[in-house]
C-alpha cells in the first residue's frame, strides 16, 4: 500500500479525472440544445421564408463545429493522458461519436436554412406540401430534445424508444416522395429538388439522432443495441 499522502494524491487524480469526463458529457448537453436550436429556427425560416433566421442558423453553425472541435481535443488528450479502460474508455469513445453526429445535425439545419436563404423572398414549400414539411420539423425537433435528455440523464428506456420517433420521420419522407411523384404534382422540377433535398436532411437528422441515442445505450450497458444481450425495443 502507498502512504496516506500518495493515496490522497491517487484519488484527487481521479476526481479530476472524472469531472473532465462529465465535463464531456455536460458539452454534448449543451450542443444538443444548439442543434434543436438550429433546426427549429431553419425549419421556420423555410416555412416563412425569413431571411434574417435563416441567415442567423448558418452564422451560428460555426459555434456548434467549434464545440465538436474543443470535444475532440479534451477527450483526445484525455486518452493520451489517462489511458482509460472500460466504462471510462467508452465514455470518451462515445463522446466523440455523438459529438460528430451532433455537429453533423448542426449541418443538417444549416441546409434546409441555406435552401430558404436561396429561395428568398418566395417560400421554397408549396402550400400543398407543408403539412408534410412541418410535420418533419416537429418530428426533428423533438427527437432532437429526446436526445438531449438521454445524453443528460443516461436513460436507456427512452434512448431506446427514440426509433420511433426516427419511424415517424420515414413515413413522412415517403409521404413527401409520394407527393412528388404524384401524377398531379404542377410545381416543377426546381421544387421538386428542393424537397428532394429537404426530405433528406430531415430524415438524415433523425437518423444521427438515433445514432446518439444508441451510442448512451453502448455507454450505459457496453452492449450495441440489437446485439443479443442487448435490451429489445419496446413491443
Amino acid at each position: 500500500m502507498g502512504s496516506p499522502h500518495e493515496e490522497r494524491q491517487g484519488c484527487t487524480l481521479r476526481d479530476a479525472f472524472h469531472e473532465e469526463l462529465d465535463a464531456l458529457s455536460d458539452q454534448l448537453v449543451e450542443m444538443t440544445g444548439l442543434v434543436h436550436s438550429a433546426m427549429t429556427r431553419a425549419t421556420t425560416a423555410l416555412l416563412d421564408a425569413d431571411l434574417g433566421i435563416a441567415e442567423s442558423v448558418i452564422a451560428a453553425d460555426e459555434r456548434l463545429d467549434a464545440l465538436h472541435h474543443d470535444l475532440e481535443e479534451r477527450a483526445y488528450d484525455l486518452l493520451a493522458r489517462q489511458q482509460p479502460v472500460a466504462t471510462d474508455l467508452r465514455i470518451i469513445v462515445a463522446a466523440l461519436r455523438m459529438s460528430a453526429d451532433l455537429e453533423r445535425m448542426g449541418d443538417l439545419a444549416r441546409h434546409v436554412a441555406q435552401v430558404a436563404r436561396m429561395r428568398y423572398p418566395s417560400v421554397a414549400v408549396p402550400a400543398d406540401v407543408r403539412a408534410t414539411l412541418v410535420q418533419m420539423g416537429q418530428v426533428a425537433t423533438r427527437i432532437v430534445l429526446k436526445a438531449g435528455s438521454i445524453v443528460a440523464d443516461k436513460d436507456v428506456k427512452i434512448a431506446l424508444e427514440l426509433e420511433r420517433d426516427d419511424d415517424e420521420m420515414d413515413r413522412l419522407h415517403r409521404d413527401l416522395f409520394t407527393l412528388l411523384l404524384a401524377d398531379d404534382w404542377d410545381h416543377g422540377i426546381e421544387a421538386a429538388i428542393d424537397l428532394t433535398l429537404l426530405g433528406r436532411y430531415y430524415e438524415r437528422f433523425a437518423d444521427h439522432a438515433v445514432a446518439v441515442a444508441q451510442r448512451v445505450v453502448f455507454l450505459v450497458t457496453g452492449e450495441h443495441p440489437g446485439t443479443a444481450s442487448a435490451s429489445p425495443l419496446p413491443a
